[in-house]
């Protein structure tokens, strides 16, 4: 290692230590540890360009250490990305400042994943290395690969011990991603203490068995090791690689180096000094970094632009050559289809017969499929159940990369981060699904889609008590409430073919919101009265004849039909009600105040909740002088019809509920 290369990997660990120091907060051990690992690879083995940072062929690195983000920063700063300015970086962890305690999509120029919930990373990773071979497959033509580039992606301890890991590697070994390669930072340390404690496999045996090729390096300042590895992990194009490289945690602090301290904590400002001392670093100021490793980092910035220019003059001779494929390549890239589908009437055409709307989400999947080239996705183990299987269009393995069918295998949390992590690459529009009772394994990294503000499309089946004879385990109750509950995530439950359309209308439409639907087992009649109002979240689907309806009925999905024929009842009694179709709160929350009124006038306060799920979240438009008629308790074994006479689900109870209120 020449002077000038130590000095630019101890600069990424004299910046780390001090931004954390001045944030007085942090985490300085991985950025001490992995300097190495980071400057051997951004320096020597990278393809990027600061200068463009959404360039569509520049290899992708994922730091899954999330907590270890100022590693990240002080890269980013060092090589020149955007106006991450030194002010940035001693802005660390402070309210709007570029530079957040865990890396923030779309937030700081460079970043390529939110991260901090360990494992997330590794599994958006395997993403987008699926991505880059399904594109590579559709647009790559002899002498013209256009898309051809490496995924990295770098974690510890934590994330090994996560199973999101074991979920997502043991699928990307299956499918031979020759284009992955995983850093994994080890030294044997958790907050708690040494790894001994609570994990002591061999990780390198079971990424052994997952089909990987794995690598070790002895010492994580070996930059000479470490770029051995990282040129034999390329050369092997048939696996994905696991380099293994042993690193100290705090490395360069005497009183921190190995120790569980130097994890989550500032080193204190004397550790801080002698660190400095300890690394021979030139200057005991704050946040300095001397003129030559500026000089150096902008070098080594400057060696990436031929082989980004060879790739646009690539590109543009490919264009040339192949006018259909750069088409295609700008549909992928940025295809609008909201008019499209809006005006497409076989897209809103349905039969009129009583189906489940997850069979009626099927076929309008296939629908979408033509219109949408880009469209790939599949489900965790359920397409027959979910019906989410696109036809002739092939299914992706390590043998057929141009498969537009996903087999994630029965692995729900890997799948979603992996969804993430193909939206996230680009150039994709994928969906995942599973049943709705286990969107409980989905959730953590739905709640990462919702905070980077990706589109991915949840289908998710089996909605309600309406599962029926596979019992309380399987049969949704809370999970309605708990999705309804988090910020920027739409959720849709239709009730017939037309609100389905809409839903999935909205879901593909969407430019950054994630969007769920909730879809039955069981099948529904098509509702007269139903319509693209749909879109507006809630919308009267039956009203009453009254100007100002005695009361107002309100539900979602399966049960807006009951409340129809509660409805039909209740006018037998002189009771008029409004008859109001809740597929999507979220959507619903956004219209306007005037739109809102209309639907649900605050003149009108006898109104009661019919929905086969929790009632929580109900309650702003049920107010102190409505009611409910939702699940008190979990479910049961029986069949579906049973389950609903059982629970409540009839006219009955609807209409003594209505009858009720209106007392």
């Amino acid at each position: 290692m020449s002077n000038i290369e130590k000095m630019s990997v101890d600069a990424i660990r004299v910046l780390s230590a001090d931004a954390i120091q001045k944030a007085k907060s942090g985490h300085p051990g991985l950025p001490l540890g992995c300097a190495g690992i980071a400057y051997e690879l951004w320096a020597k083995h990278m393809r990027h360009n600061p200068k463009d940072p959404q360039w569509a062929n520049r290899d992708r690195f994922i730091l899954s250490g999330g907590h270890g983000s100022m590693l990240l920063y002080s890269l980013l700063h060092l090589f020149g990305y955007g106006d991450l300015s030194i002010e940035d970086l001693k802005n660390f962890r402070q309210l709007g400042s570029k530079t957040p305690g865990h890396p923030e999509y779309k937030h700081t120029v460079g970043v390529e994943a939110t991260t901090g919930p360990l494992g997330a990373g590794m599994g958006m990773a395997v993403g987008m290395a699926i991505a880059e071979t399904h594109l590579a497959s559709v647009f790559n033509r002899d002498g013209y690969d256009i898309v051809d580039h490496y995924t990295y992606v770098l974690g510890g301890d934590g994330c090994m011990m996560e199973g999101i890991s074991s979920e997502c590697f043991s699928l990307a070994g299956t499918l031979g991603l020759g284009k992955l390669i995983v850093f994994y930072d080890s030294n044997n340390i958790s907050i708690e203490g040494n790894t001994d404690i609570a994990f002591t496999e061999d990780v390198r045996k079971r990424f052994d068995a997952f089909g990987f090729q794995t690598l070790v390096v002895e010492d994580g300042n070996d930059l000479a090791a470490i770029g051995a590895a990282i040129e034999e992990a390329k050369a092997d194009t048939k696996r994905p690689s696991m380099i293994m490289v042993k690193t100290q945690i705090g490395y360069g602090c005497p009183a921190k180096q190995g120790k569980a301290s130097a994890h989550g904590e500032p080193l204190g400002e004397e550790n801080v000094l002698a660190l400095k001392e300890n690394l021979g670093w030139e200057s005991k100021e704050p946040f300095y970094v001397p003129d030559s490793v500026y000089a150096h980092y902008k070098e080594l910035a400057d060696s990436k632009l031929p082989d980004y220019d060879a790739w646009n003059k690539l590109f543009a001779d490919y264009c040339e050559k192949f006018p259909d494929m750069k088409e295609l390549w700008d549909k992928y890239m940025n295809y609008d289809v909201a008019d499209t589908l809006m005006n497409d009437e076989d897209f809103w055409k349905y039969e009129d017969k009583a189906e489940a709307t997850r069979n009626v989400s099927g076929k309008m999947l296939n629908k979408l499929k033509g219109i949408i080239p880009n469209l790939i996705g599949g489900s965790a183990d359920l397409a027959p159940s979910n019906k989410t299987n696109m036809t002739d269009c092939g299914d992706y393995s390590k043998d057929n990369r141009g498969g537009r069918n996903f087999h994630f295998g029965v692995r729900e949390i890997a799948m979603t981060a992996i969804g993430n992590g193909m939206m996230l690459h680009g150039g994709l529009r994928a969906y995942v699904a599973t049943f709705f009772v286990f969107s409980d394994y989905v959730k953590p990294m739905a709640r990462l889609s919702s905070i980077m503000g990706v589109p991915l499309t949840f289908v998710l089946t089996h909605d309600s008590i309406g599962v029926g004879e596979d019992g309380p385990t399987h049969e949704p109750i809370e999970q309605l409430a708990m999705f309804r509950a988090m910020p920027n995530f739409t959720v849709y439950r239709p009730a017939d073919a037309t609100e389905t359309a809409a839903a999935w209308y909205y879901a593909v439409t969407s430019k950054t919101t994630p969007t769920a639907l909730v879809l039955t087992r069981q099948n529904l009649p098509q509702l007269e009265g139903s319509s693209r109002d749909a879109l507006k979240g809630g919308y009267i689907i039956a009203d009453s004849t009254k100007a100002e309806p005695d009361a107002i009925i309100m539900a979602s999905g399966s049960e807006v039909s009951l409340a129809i024929n509660a409805k039909q009842e209740l006018i037998k009694d002189g009771i008029d009600v409004r008859v109001v179709s809740m597929p999507s709160m979220d959507v619903f929350e956004e219209q306007s105040e005037e739109y809102k009124e209309s639907v649900l006038p605050k003149s009108v306060r006898k109104r009661v909740a019919v929905e086969a799920l929790s009632d929580f979240g109900w309650g702003r438009y049920v107010g102190l002088d409505g009611a409910y008629v939702t699940m008190k308790s979990f479910g049961a074994s029986g069949p579906a019809n049973v389950l609903f006479e059982h629970f409540g689900f009839t006219v009955e109870n609807v209409v003594n509920t209505v009858k009720k209120v209106c007392e």
